[in-house]
């Protein structure tokens, strides 16, 4: 709702309504709405009511955040629900009218001195508006709308235009004469749009604010109207130190707003259990204990045996080691913590009603000769929950996490700034969701032998040669930006083909079904898993599916044989200026891109010619197809 007292906005009902996972996302923090009879920008952290009631749990998660924002300690709360008890204090979301600036609902017509007609309308600063109406000469009002233009910066920053500033570069903010927002043809072409002065009568098109390092729209203030009144920041580019450029942004465009949220699987690290265990006598047996007295103590003293049951001796003594030199555990990224605990046994977890997590090892006894050495375990999650956070936002363009699930600590590392969510953030929103999963893990030994080859080679040079034109595009410098490796990409296009085959089966839609691929230090898999925001969880479509899965990802190697945009999907290449597909190889709409509610890298770096065998040829494909085999397994399925 517009931003009022907080008594009365206790007494006022909301102007709006929003599901608690869109606050993380498309109408998060510094998101613009529009209401049926105004626009609003959503308020910071500061401006949210009744959020203490609901706290999420998720320390791994919650330390993440906290090293990013660089605070010392960050809690977690899922965004307020709606109050229906009237006895009990209101809860929501405060909110700012954003723009103020606006257009009458008046049309005239106006010819320009070439004679071309163009439809004119006020535009109007929201301080001559008499009670929210337009008066013209006659009088008479009209109503108004916002305007759709406003104008902010790489570091989120956003504001309203200086219409005066911009028609006449001598005028001010304060003078007395009339602007004319002038349109010709549908209004979409900027060209075509010209602001216009009664009174000098001067008159420029709003292409010239999309001009780059014209700064038509002079240098950013640093506003921040979603944090309230004063919470201006000195606007800073992070190379020159110098304000940064004002650039044009239509309200509702999608470029507008981009959630930028980490996300964390809930597993029990795998080393966690050992580090709690020598917690429990530490400090009374083993402080000044070395190896020989850590058999000792465990053979004498029944307390020791009992807190250290399961663990060997080189591993109590190693966790004791470090801790008597001082040393913090060893720092593991997300993803790394992930697939460690994943591949530490072959039941992780409790299959109880509260747990959070269980997984479970399925025997794989005959594999399909395609997949044989190549798939190395199947891991079946049927309790599974994914706790997301919100860290910031971006504007112009997203900033995502890394191919390890981390986000860049230092703004210098993204082509747009983070914008903050709080003046002095203590706290960040944070939804949960529990589901189910299947965890594929493919051979280490496998994939080196593949990268070796002299095709994969050269298909790889011939990658980075698209990733290299896509960071010239966006003026990145190459070691800015990380090129995630032949092994995610081959891995993440497997998952899409999977995510689509899967989904013909398991009872979820293409969309419902997200991804995470583990490709570094802790080995490679894909984690395929949904899950939904209610306590009970999913209703065991995919582990069905698992049980089988190995037929799955046969028919998924052979619908990723053939596109239906062939030959030219497989003869794509990604250093085409032409395309400007540059983070994609044998990829389009036709074969591997699916919805990004599912994707975690937004459908980029993918080929499917390090997968299967494509038009061009099997010589780069990771698994070769035998289609006697597929057909045998079909039919004897």
């Amino acid at each position: 709702m517009p931003q009022r007292s907080r008594k009365k906005q206790q007494n006022t009902r909301p102007h709006g309504e929003l599901r608690q996972s869109q606050l993380l996302t498309s109408y998060g923090a510094g998101a613009m709405v529009d209401l049926p009879h105004q626009s609003i920008i959503i308020g910071g952290l500061n401006q949210w009511f009744g959020y203490r009631d609901y706290p999420i749990d998720e320390e791994r998660l919650a330390r993440r955040v906290s090293e990013i924002l660089e605070v010392n300690q960050i809690d977690l709360y899922a965004p307020p629900q709606s109050q229906t008890d009237p006895s009990q204090p209101k809860t929501g979301i405060g909110a700012f009218i954003f723009p103020k600036w606006f257009v009458a609902q008046i049309e005239e017509t106006y010819f320009s001195r070439s004679g071309k007609r163009y439809q004119t309308r006020p535009l109007i600063p929201e301080k001559r508006l008499l009670k929210g109406k337009y008066e013209d000469e006659n009088r008479k009002k009209h109503s108004v709308v916002p305007v759709r233009f406003v104008q902010a910066c790489r570091n989120g920053h956003i504001s309203d235009i200086d219409w005066y500033l911009f028609v006449n570069q001598d005028c001010r903010s304060n003078c007395p004469a009339q602007l004319w927002l002038d349109e010709g043809g549908t209004g979409n072409d900027f060209a075509d749009i010209f602001v216009r002065c009664s009174k000098c009568k001067k008159r420029r098109p709003l292409s010239d604010a999309t001009i780059p390092d014209f700064a038509a729209l002079g240098y950013c203030k640093g506003e921040r109207p979603w944090l309230g009144e004063n919470a201006q920041e000195q606007c800073r580019h992070p190379e020159s130190k110098k304000a940064e450029r004002n650039r044009l942004l239509v309200r509702s465009a999608s470029n507008a707003y981009f959630s930028q949220i980490l996300s964390v699987i809930s597993l029990p690290e795998s080393d966690q259990a050992l580090r709690d265990a020598v917690s429990r006598v530490y400090e009374e047996y083993l402080r000044e204990a070395d190896q020989e007295d850590i058999a000792y103590c465990r053979r004498k003293m029944y307390k020791v045996k009992e807190a250290l049951e399961g663990f060997t001796n080189e591993e109590v003594w190693q966790e004791v080691q470090r801790r008597q030199q001082g040393g913090e555990p060893p720092k593991k990224t997300i993803k790394q913590a992930e697939i460690e605990t994943l591949l530490s046994a072959e039941t992780v977890g409790k299959d109880e009603p509260d747990s959070d997590f269980y997984a479970y090892v399925r025997p794989l006894e005959s594999l399909p000769s395609p997949l044989a050495g190549k798939l190395d375990r199947v891991i079946l999650v049927p309790r599974l929950r994914e706790v997301i956070a919100q860290v910031g936002f971006t504007r112009f363009e997203p900033a995502l996490p890394d191919i390890q699930g981390e986000l860049p600590d230092e703004e210098l590392e993204m082509t747009v700034g983070r914008a903050a969510l709080d003046l002095e953030p203590k706290w960040v929103p944070a939804i949960e969701q529990r589901g189910e999963g299947i965890f594929l893990s493919f051979s280490e030994n496998a994939i080196n032998e593949w990268m070796e080859q002299s095709a994969v080679k050269e298909r790889g040079k011939l990658l980075r040669k698209g990733f290299k034109a896509w960071c010239k595009r966006r003026n990145l410098a190459e070691d800015k930006a990380e090129f995630p490796g032949l092994p995610y990409i081959m891995l993440h296009s497997l998952s899409h083909l999977l995510i689509t085959t899967v989904s013909l089966k398991c009872g979820y839609s293409a969309s419902a079904i997200k991804e995470r691929i583990y490709a570094g230090e802790g080995g490679y898999g894909i984690l395929l898993y949904t899950g939904s925001s209610g306590s009970e969880g999913t209703l065991g479509g995919l582990i069905e599916v698992g049980k089988e899965i190995e037929y799955d990802l046969i028919q998924a190697l052979e619908e990723g044989r053939l596109c239906s945009n062939d030959p030219l999907c497989a003869q794509h290449e990604p250093d085409n200026h032409q395309e400007e597909r540059f983070l994609h190889g044998a990829a389009c709409h036709g074969c591997l891109l699916i919805a990004e509610t599912s994707c975690e890298r937004r459908n980029e770096f993918l080929d499917r010619a390090l997968v299967t065998e494509t038009v061009m040829g099997q010589e780069t494909a990771f698994f070769l197809l035998d289609l006697d085999c597929f057909y045998h397994h079909l039919t004897t399925k």
